[in-house]
């Protein structure tokens, strides 16, 4: 893994202050012991920084001053944001519909009426994908609406059918009947048409599973709104609520409340939520992302004073109502808060230190008295913005936050130097989202790679099978 990361800096001739989130000796109370787990983002920095100084002292072209900066984490930081139904476009496509990497087939209807099966990309070159896939699905839905409109008030036949609708809400299942009622403006709106069904897809779902009740359920859990006899409750009341939906509350109630599942709490589950033996161990693994799911009992008595607890990642904000937008849009994934101080020189050093602190921070440290995670970084070389969109072959997935701008009008200003993010153990979509928001506000390129890029449903198989420290390597 260090050797791909490596020859990806090399070939972007960037030569990053390497730094990784440090292990916590104290985080699952006084009795815990540091694993080899909470050392997996250290190896791989240590083994990172063996591989660049090679390549310092070998390549002619690669840079002799760092250049960027990069952070590695691992899943452990945040394993709820894995679980979570987000609610962006992008999101719910990857999450409730059956989408092969970007690759997504569906059924049309012919203008014969026959039925055929037809496959397409959800990607850059998708002008409407890059516009609407970062949207709460209901924003997404009300552009779509406006484009359909939009694309009526031009085209003559189209507007005789808008005027038969006239002062009534024209539904998406309407509107896909209006676009396959023009076939000789297909090759125009054969996206629009796309997008249209795949939105119909998405909000029947929603309205047939009840996401918008789970979805509240999930951000109070989180939020510390919400109890397990909230979701028993609703298991209760939602009987064809499928074992995915119902082992995801359930996910997200152990890792946001520590210490609660007691030996009763177990046998209760199993009986009102109907869990297998296989679900109650998914639950369990949580352990080996860093989760204290019940409280060790005491041996013995003892006068010995213990240390503080302190909590193995930070902790969420809430966010303000400008911010959410809508009502399920309150959660965000915790490696936002790391970015965001990263890229105002305020990440704290003894959580995240660097593998080597470089002489050009020291040296201007101790002149301005400032600690050296508060000194901005020398730009060794013009900055400028790089488009790029590929995957390593292996088991690296990368994702530019500026390179999937389908033209530069919307690319944001960049003035700084890169961010790079590593998350070991698999990323998810809206912590890509993410860095995209953080490349505009902080005017900094923020680039985040993983191991994989998974959707809920592939992260829980991996929860399932995790066993060993190779499975999270």
């Amino acid at each position: 893994m260090a050797i791909r990361l490596s020859t990806v800096f090399a070939s972007l001739k960037e030569f990053p202050h390497v730094r990784y989130r440090a292990p916590n000796p104290h985080a699952g109370g006084s009795d815990s012991k540091v694993t080899a787990r909470d050392f997996v983002p250290t190896r791989l920095a240590a083994a990172l920084w063996d591989c660049l100084m090679k390549f310092k002292a070998t390549l002619s072209d690669f840079p002799i001053a760092e250049t960027c900066e990069l952070v590695i984490v691992d899943r452990r930081i945040d394993p709820v944001a894995p679980i979570m139904h987000e609610w962006t476009y992008d999101a719910m496509c990857n999450d409730l519909l059956d989408i092969d990497g970007s690759k997504y087939t569906y059924e049309v209807t012919t203008s014969s009426g026959k039925k055929e099966r037809k496959e397409v990309l959800l990607a850059d070159n998708d002008p409407i994908w890059m516009e609407i896939r970062d949207l709460h699905i209901a924003d997404a839905s009300l552009q779509l609406t406006e484009k359909m409109q939009e694309f009526g008030k031009k085209n003559e036949a189209a507007q005789l059918r808008l005027n038969n609708k006239e002062g009534q809400e024209i539904s998406t299942k309407e509107m896909q009947k209006l676009v396959q009622a023009l076939p000789q403006f297909q090759d125009q709106i054969d996206k629009l048409s796309l997008h249209i069904h795949i939105a119909t897809t998405i909000n029947d779902q929603i309205k047939k599973d009840g996401l918008n009740d789970i979805g509240k359920l999930e951000q109070d859990l989180v939020y510390g709104e919400a109890t397990s006899k909230d979701i028993l409750s609703m298991i209760d009341s939602k009987q064809g609520m499928s074992q995915d939906n119902k082992l995801r509350l359930l996910l997200i109630y152990a890792a946001t409340h520590p210490d609660k599942l007691d030996t009763a709490k177990r046998l209760q589950w199993t009986k009102l939520a109907k869990l297998s033996g296989e679900d109650m161990n998914t639950i369990t693994n949580l352990e080996c992302l860093g989760v204290s799911l019940s409280k060790k009992q005491p041996e013995g008595f003892s006068l010995q004073f213990r240390p503080r607890k302190v909590s193995i990642r930070p902790t969420r904000k809430e966010k303000n109502q400008d911010e959410m937008g809508w009502q399920l849009s309150r959660f965000y994934p915790l490696i936002e808060d790391v970015v965001a101080e990263l890229g105002k020189n305020g990440l704290p050093k003894e959580q995240y230190p660097y593998v080597k602190l470089p002489v050009s921070l020291v040296g201007e440290a101790s002149v301005t008295g400032q600690p050296a995670s508060a000194v901005p970084l020398k730009k060794p070389h013009s900055v400028r913005t790089i488009r790029y969109n590929w995957a390593a072959a292996g088991k690296i997935s990368v994702g530019s936050a500026s390179s999937d701008s389908g033209s530069s009008t919307n690319e944001p200003t960049i003035t700084g130097t890169r961010i790079f993010v590593f998350i070991v153990g698999g990323m998810t979509r809206s912590e890509l989202r993410t860095m995209r928001k953080l490349t505009a506000q902080l005017k900094r390129e923020v680039i985040i790679g993983s191991t994989s890029l998974d959707n809920p449903q592939q992260f829980l198989q991996k929860l399932r099978s995790l066993t060993t420290i190779d499975d999270i390597d």
